[in-house]
């Protein structure tokens, strides 16, 4: 077979990689549906391009939210398979997150995710404000005006990560940092060589900010990293990233299971309801809340377990240590904190957090569509009304918190004991605990 040619991009960027091989098929797919986990079989048609540098935004900065995994890439260890079009061409460019499969040695293949940071035009608001922040023309290479920046200066200088180098960041994680939790950013940091340690001493001057980038435009990766689904946190696995993408372990959106059976859906929501009481409590003593909800950012993989499909809008609270608030003074925001939100955006104070927060978004949005008229009377009716009381922002946070766990108390002798629910079978015909 002949080797396939290797486009200039590809080469400049790597050289001595193949050019990714993009697999596409005429089948009939559906975007939302996982990939397949075996797509050994040959498809109709097999096309080369250049995957390159512009599809993962390589070409404007090489030091964005990671290159771990940008090898795979290239070496056709991540493909895209079945893409329905009307011509052959790139996958859409459009889409937040795309179904693709991942091998490790060619042999077997198992289904991931790739999702952008940021929305494509969402990096192009982006980019263009970079370029502007120092005068450059309307392309420029963002790497090269980022390093010349203030915030990042500091950075280079500094041994350890504290909360001062990232106040006025945008995201939620670093509304009210503690020591603690920025120790355990960098420990677990997936992006460098050599993680472990709480001190920055062996990060390049790209690996500090890359982790600048990616703190300040998404921070959901990093939150993958540092609270690991291996540790029983309720994420996916974090894979490794390449350009503005990350991949991780694929998951089915939560909205395609609102027309699922009663047992079903009684299932996902004692899930989704024991995962925010995780959030709320746990061993290290951190409070995680969700800033907002939509049923997008939870997901279930295919042996029925319910996690947290995008932790963008996660907060965290240092319960144990306490929490650095975040400074509103005007000299702490620069373009780092104007990347995806206005630079007005004003954050409030952690103490205003209440406890039910993340129960009230959920109960009030994410849950009614799924319980809604599944369930004979009078459970359907009890079962809606303790829901409108955990949904109820304006009662007091002990009410809101009891009506939870009344409503996990119902949907429990609900669920069924049956290899759908592969997370907890067969052991729950052997323990009532599962």
């Amino acid at each position: 077979m002949m080797e396939p040619r290797l486009g200039p991009e590809a080469a400049a960027l790597h050289p001595g990689w193949p050019a990714l091989l993009l697999w596409v098929s005429g089948l009939s797919y559906s975007v939302s549906s996982p990939a397949s986990p075996s797509p050994t079989l040959v498809p109709r048609v097999r096309t080369s391009y250049n995957f390159g540098r512009t599809f993962l935004g390589l070409d404007k900065c090489n030091a964005c939210i990671g290159t771990s995994i940008c090898k795979k890439f290239f070496k056709e260890e991540i493909r895209f398979d079945n893409w329905l079009a009307s011509r052959l061409g790139l996958i859409p460019d459009d889409l937040p997150s795309y179904p693709v499969n991942y091998s490790d040695d060619f042999k077997s293949w198992r289904p991931v995710e790739i999702s952008r940071l940021v929305s494509k035009h969402q990096n192009e608001i982006s980019d263009r404000r970079i370029c502007a922040s120092a005068a450059a023309p309307k392309t420029c290479s963002i790497e090269r005006v980022l390093r010349k920046t203030g915030r990042f200066q500091k950075w280079l200088q500094a041994k350890r990560l504290t909360p001062d180098l990232v106040q006025g960041l945008p995201s939620p994680l670093l509304r009210c940092p503690s020591q603690r939790l920025l120790d355990r950013v960098v420990r677990r940091y997936a992006e460098v060589a050599d993680a472990g340690s709480i001190f920055m001493d062996h990060f390049t001057d790209r690996d500090k900010l890359r982790l600048l980038y990616t703190l300040a435009v998404n921070a959901h990766p990093i939150l993958l990293q540092i609270f690991p689904g291996a540790e029983g946190w309720p994420l996916p696995r974090y894979l490794g990233s390449c350009g503005r993408f990350l991949v991780s372990t694929s998951t089915s959106p939560l909205q395609e299971f609102y027309g699922a059976p009663a047992d079903q859906a009684a299932d996902l929501a004692y899930q989704l309801l024991g995962v925010l009481e995780s959030l709320r409590s746990n061993d290290l003593n951190y409070f995680f809340y969700f800033t907002h909800v939509d049923v997008d950012m939870f997901g279930i993989f295919n042996n029925g377990h319910l996690f947290i499909r995008d932790a963008s809008a996660l907060g965290v609270i240092d319960r144990q240590e306490g929490s650095q608030a975040a400074s509103r003074a005007g000299e702490n925001k620069d373009i780092f904190s104007c990347l995806v939100s206005g630079c007005q955006t004003e954050l409030p104070s952690c103490d205003t957090i209440p406890e039910k927060q993340s129960l009230v978004l959920v109960c009030g949005q994410v849950l009614p569509p799924l319980l809604q008229a599944k369930f004979p009377s009078p459970v359907q009716e009890e079962i809606d009304a303790e829901l409108a009381r955990c949904g109820e922002g304006t009662r007091p946070d002990p009410e809101v918190l009891q009506a939870a766990s009344r409503l996990k108390d119902i949907l429990r002798p609900l669920r069924t004991c049956d290899p759908r629910f592969a997370y907890r079978y067969p052991d729950c015909k052997y323990n009532d605990k599962f």
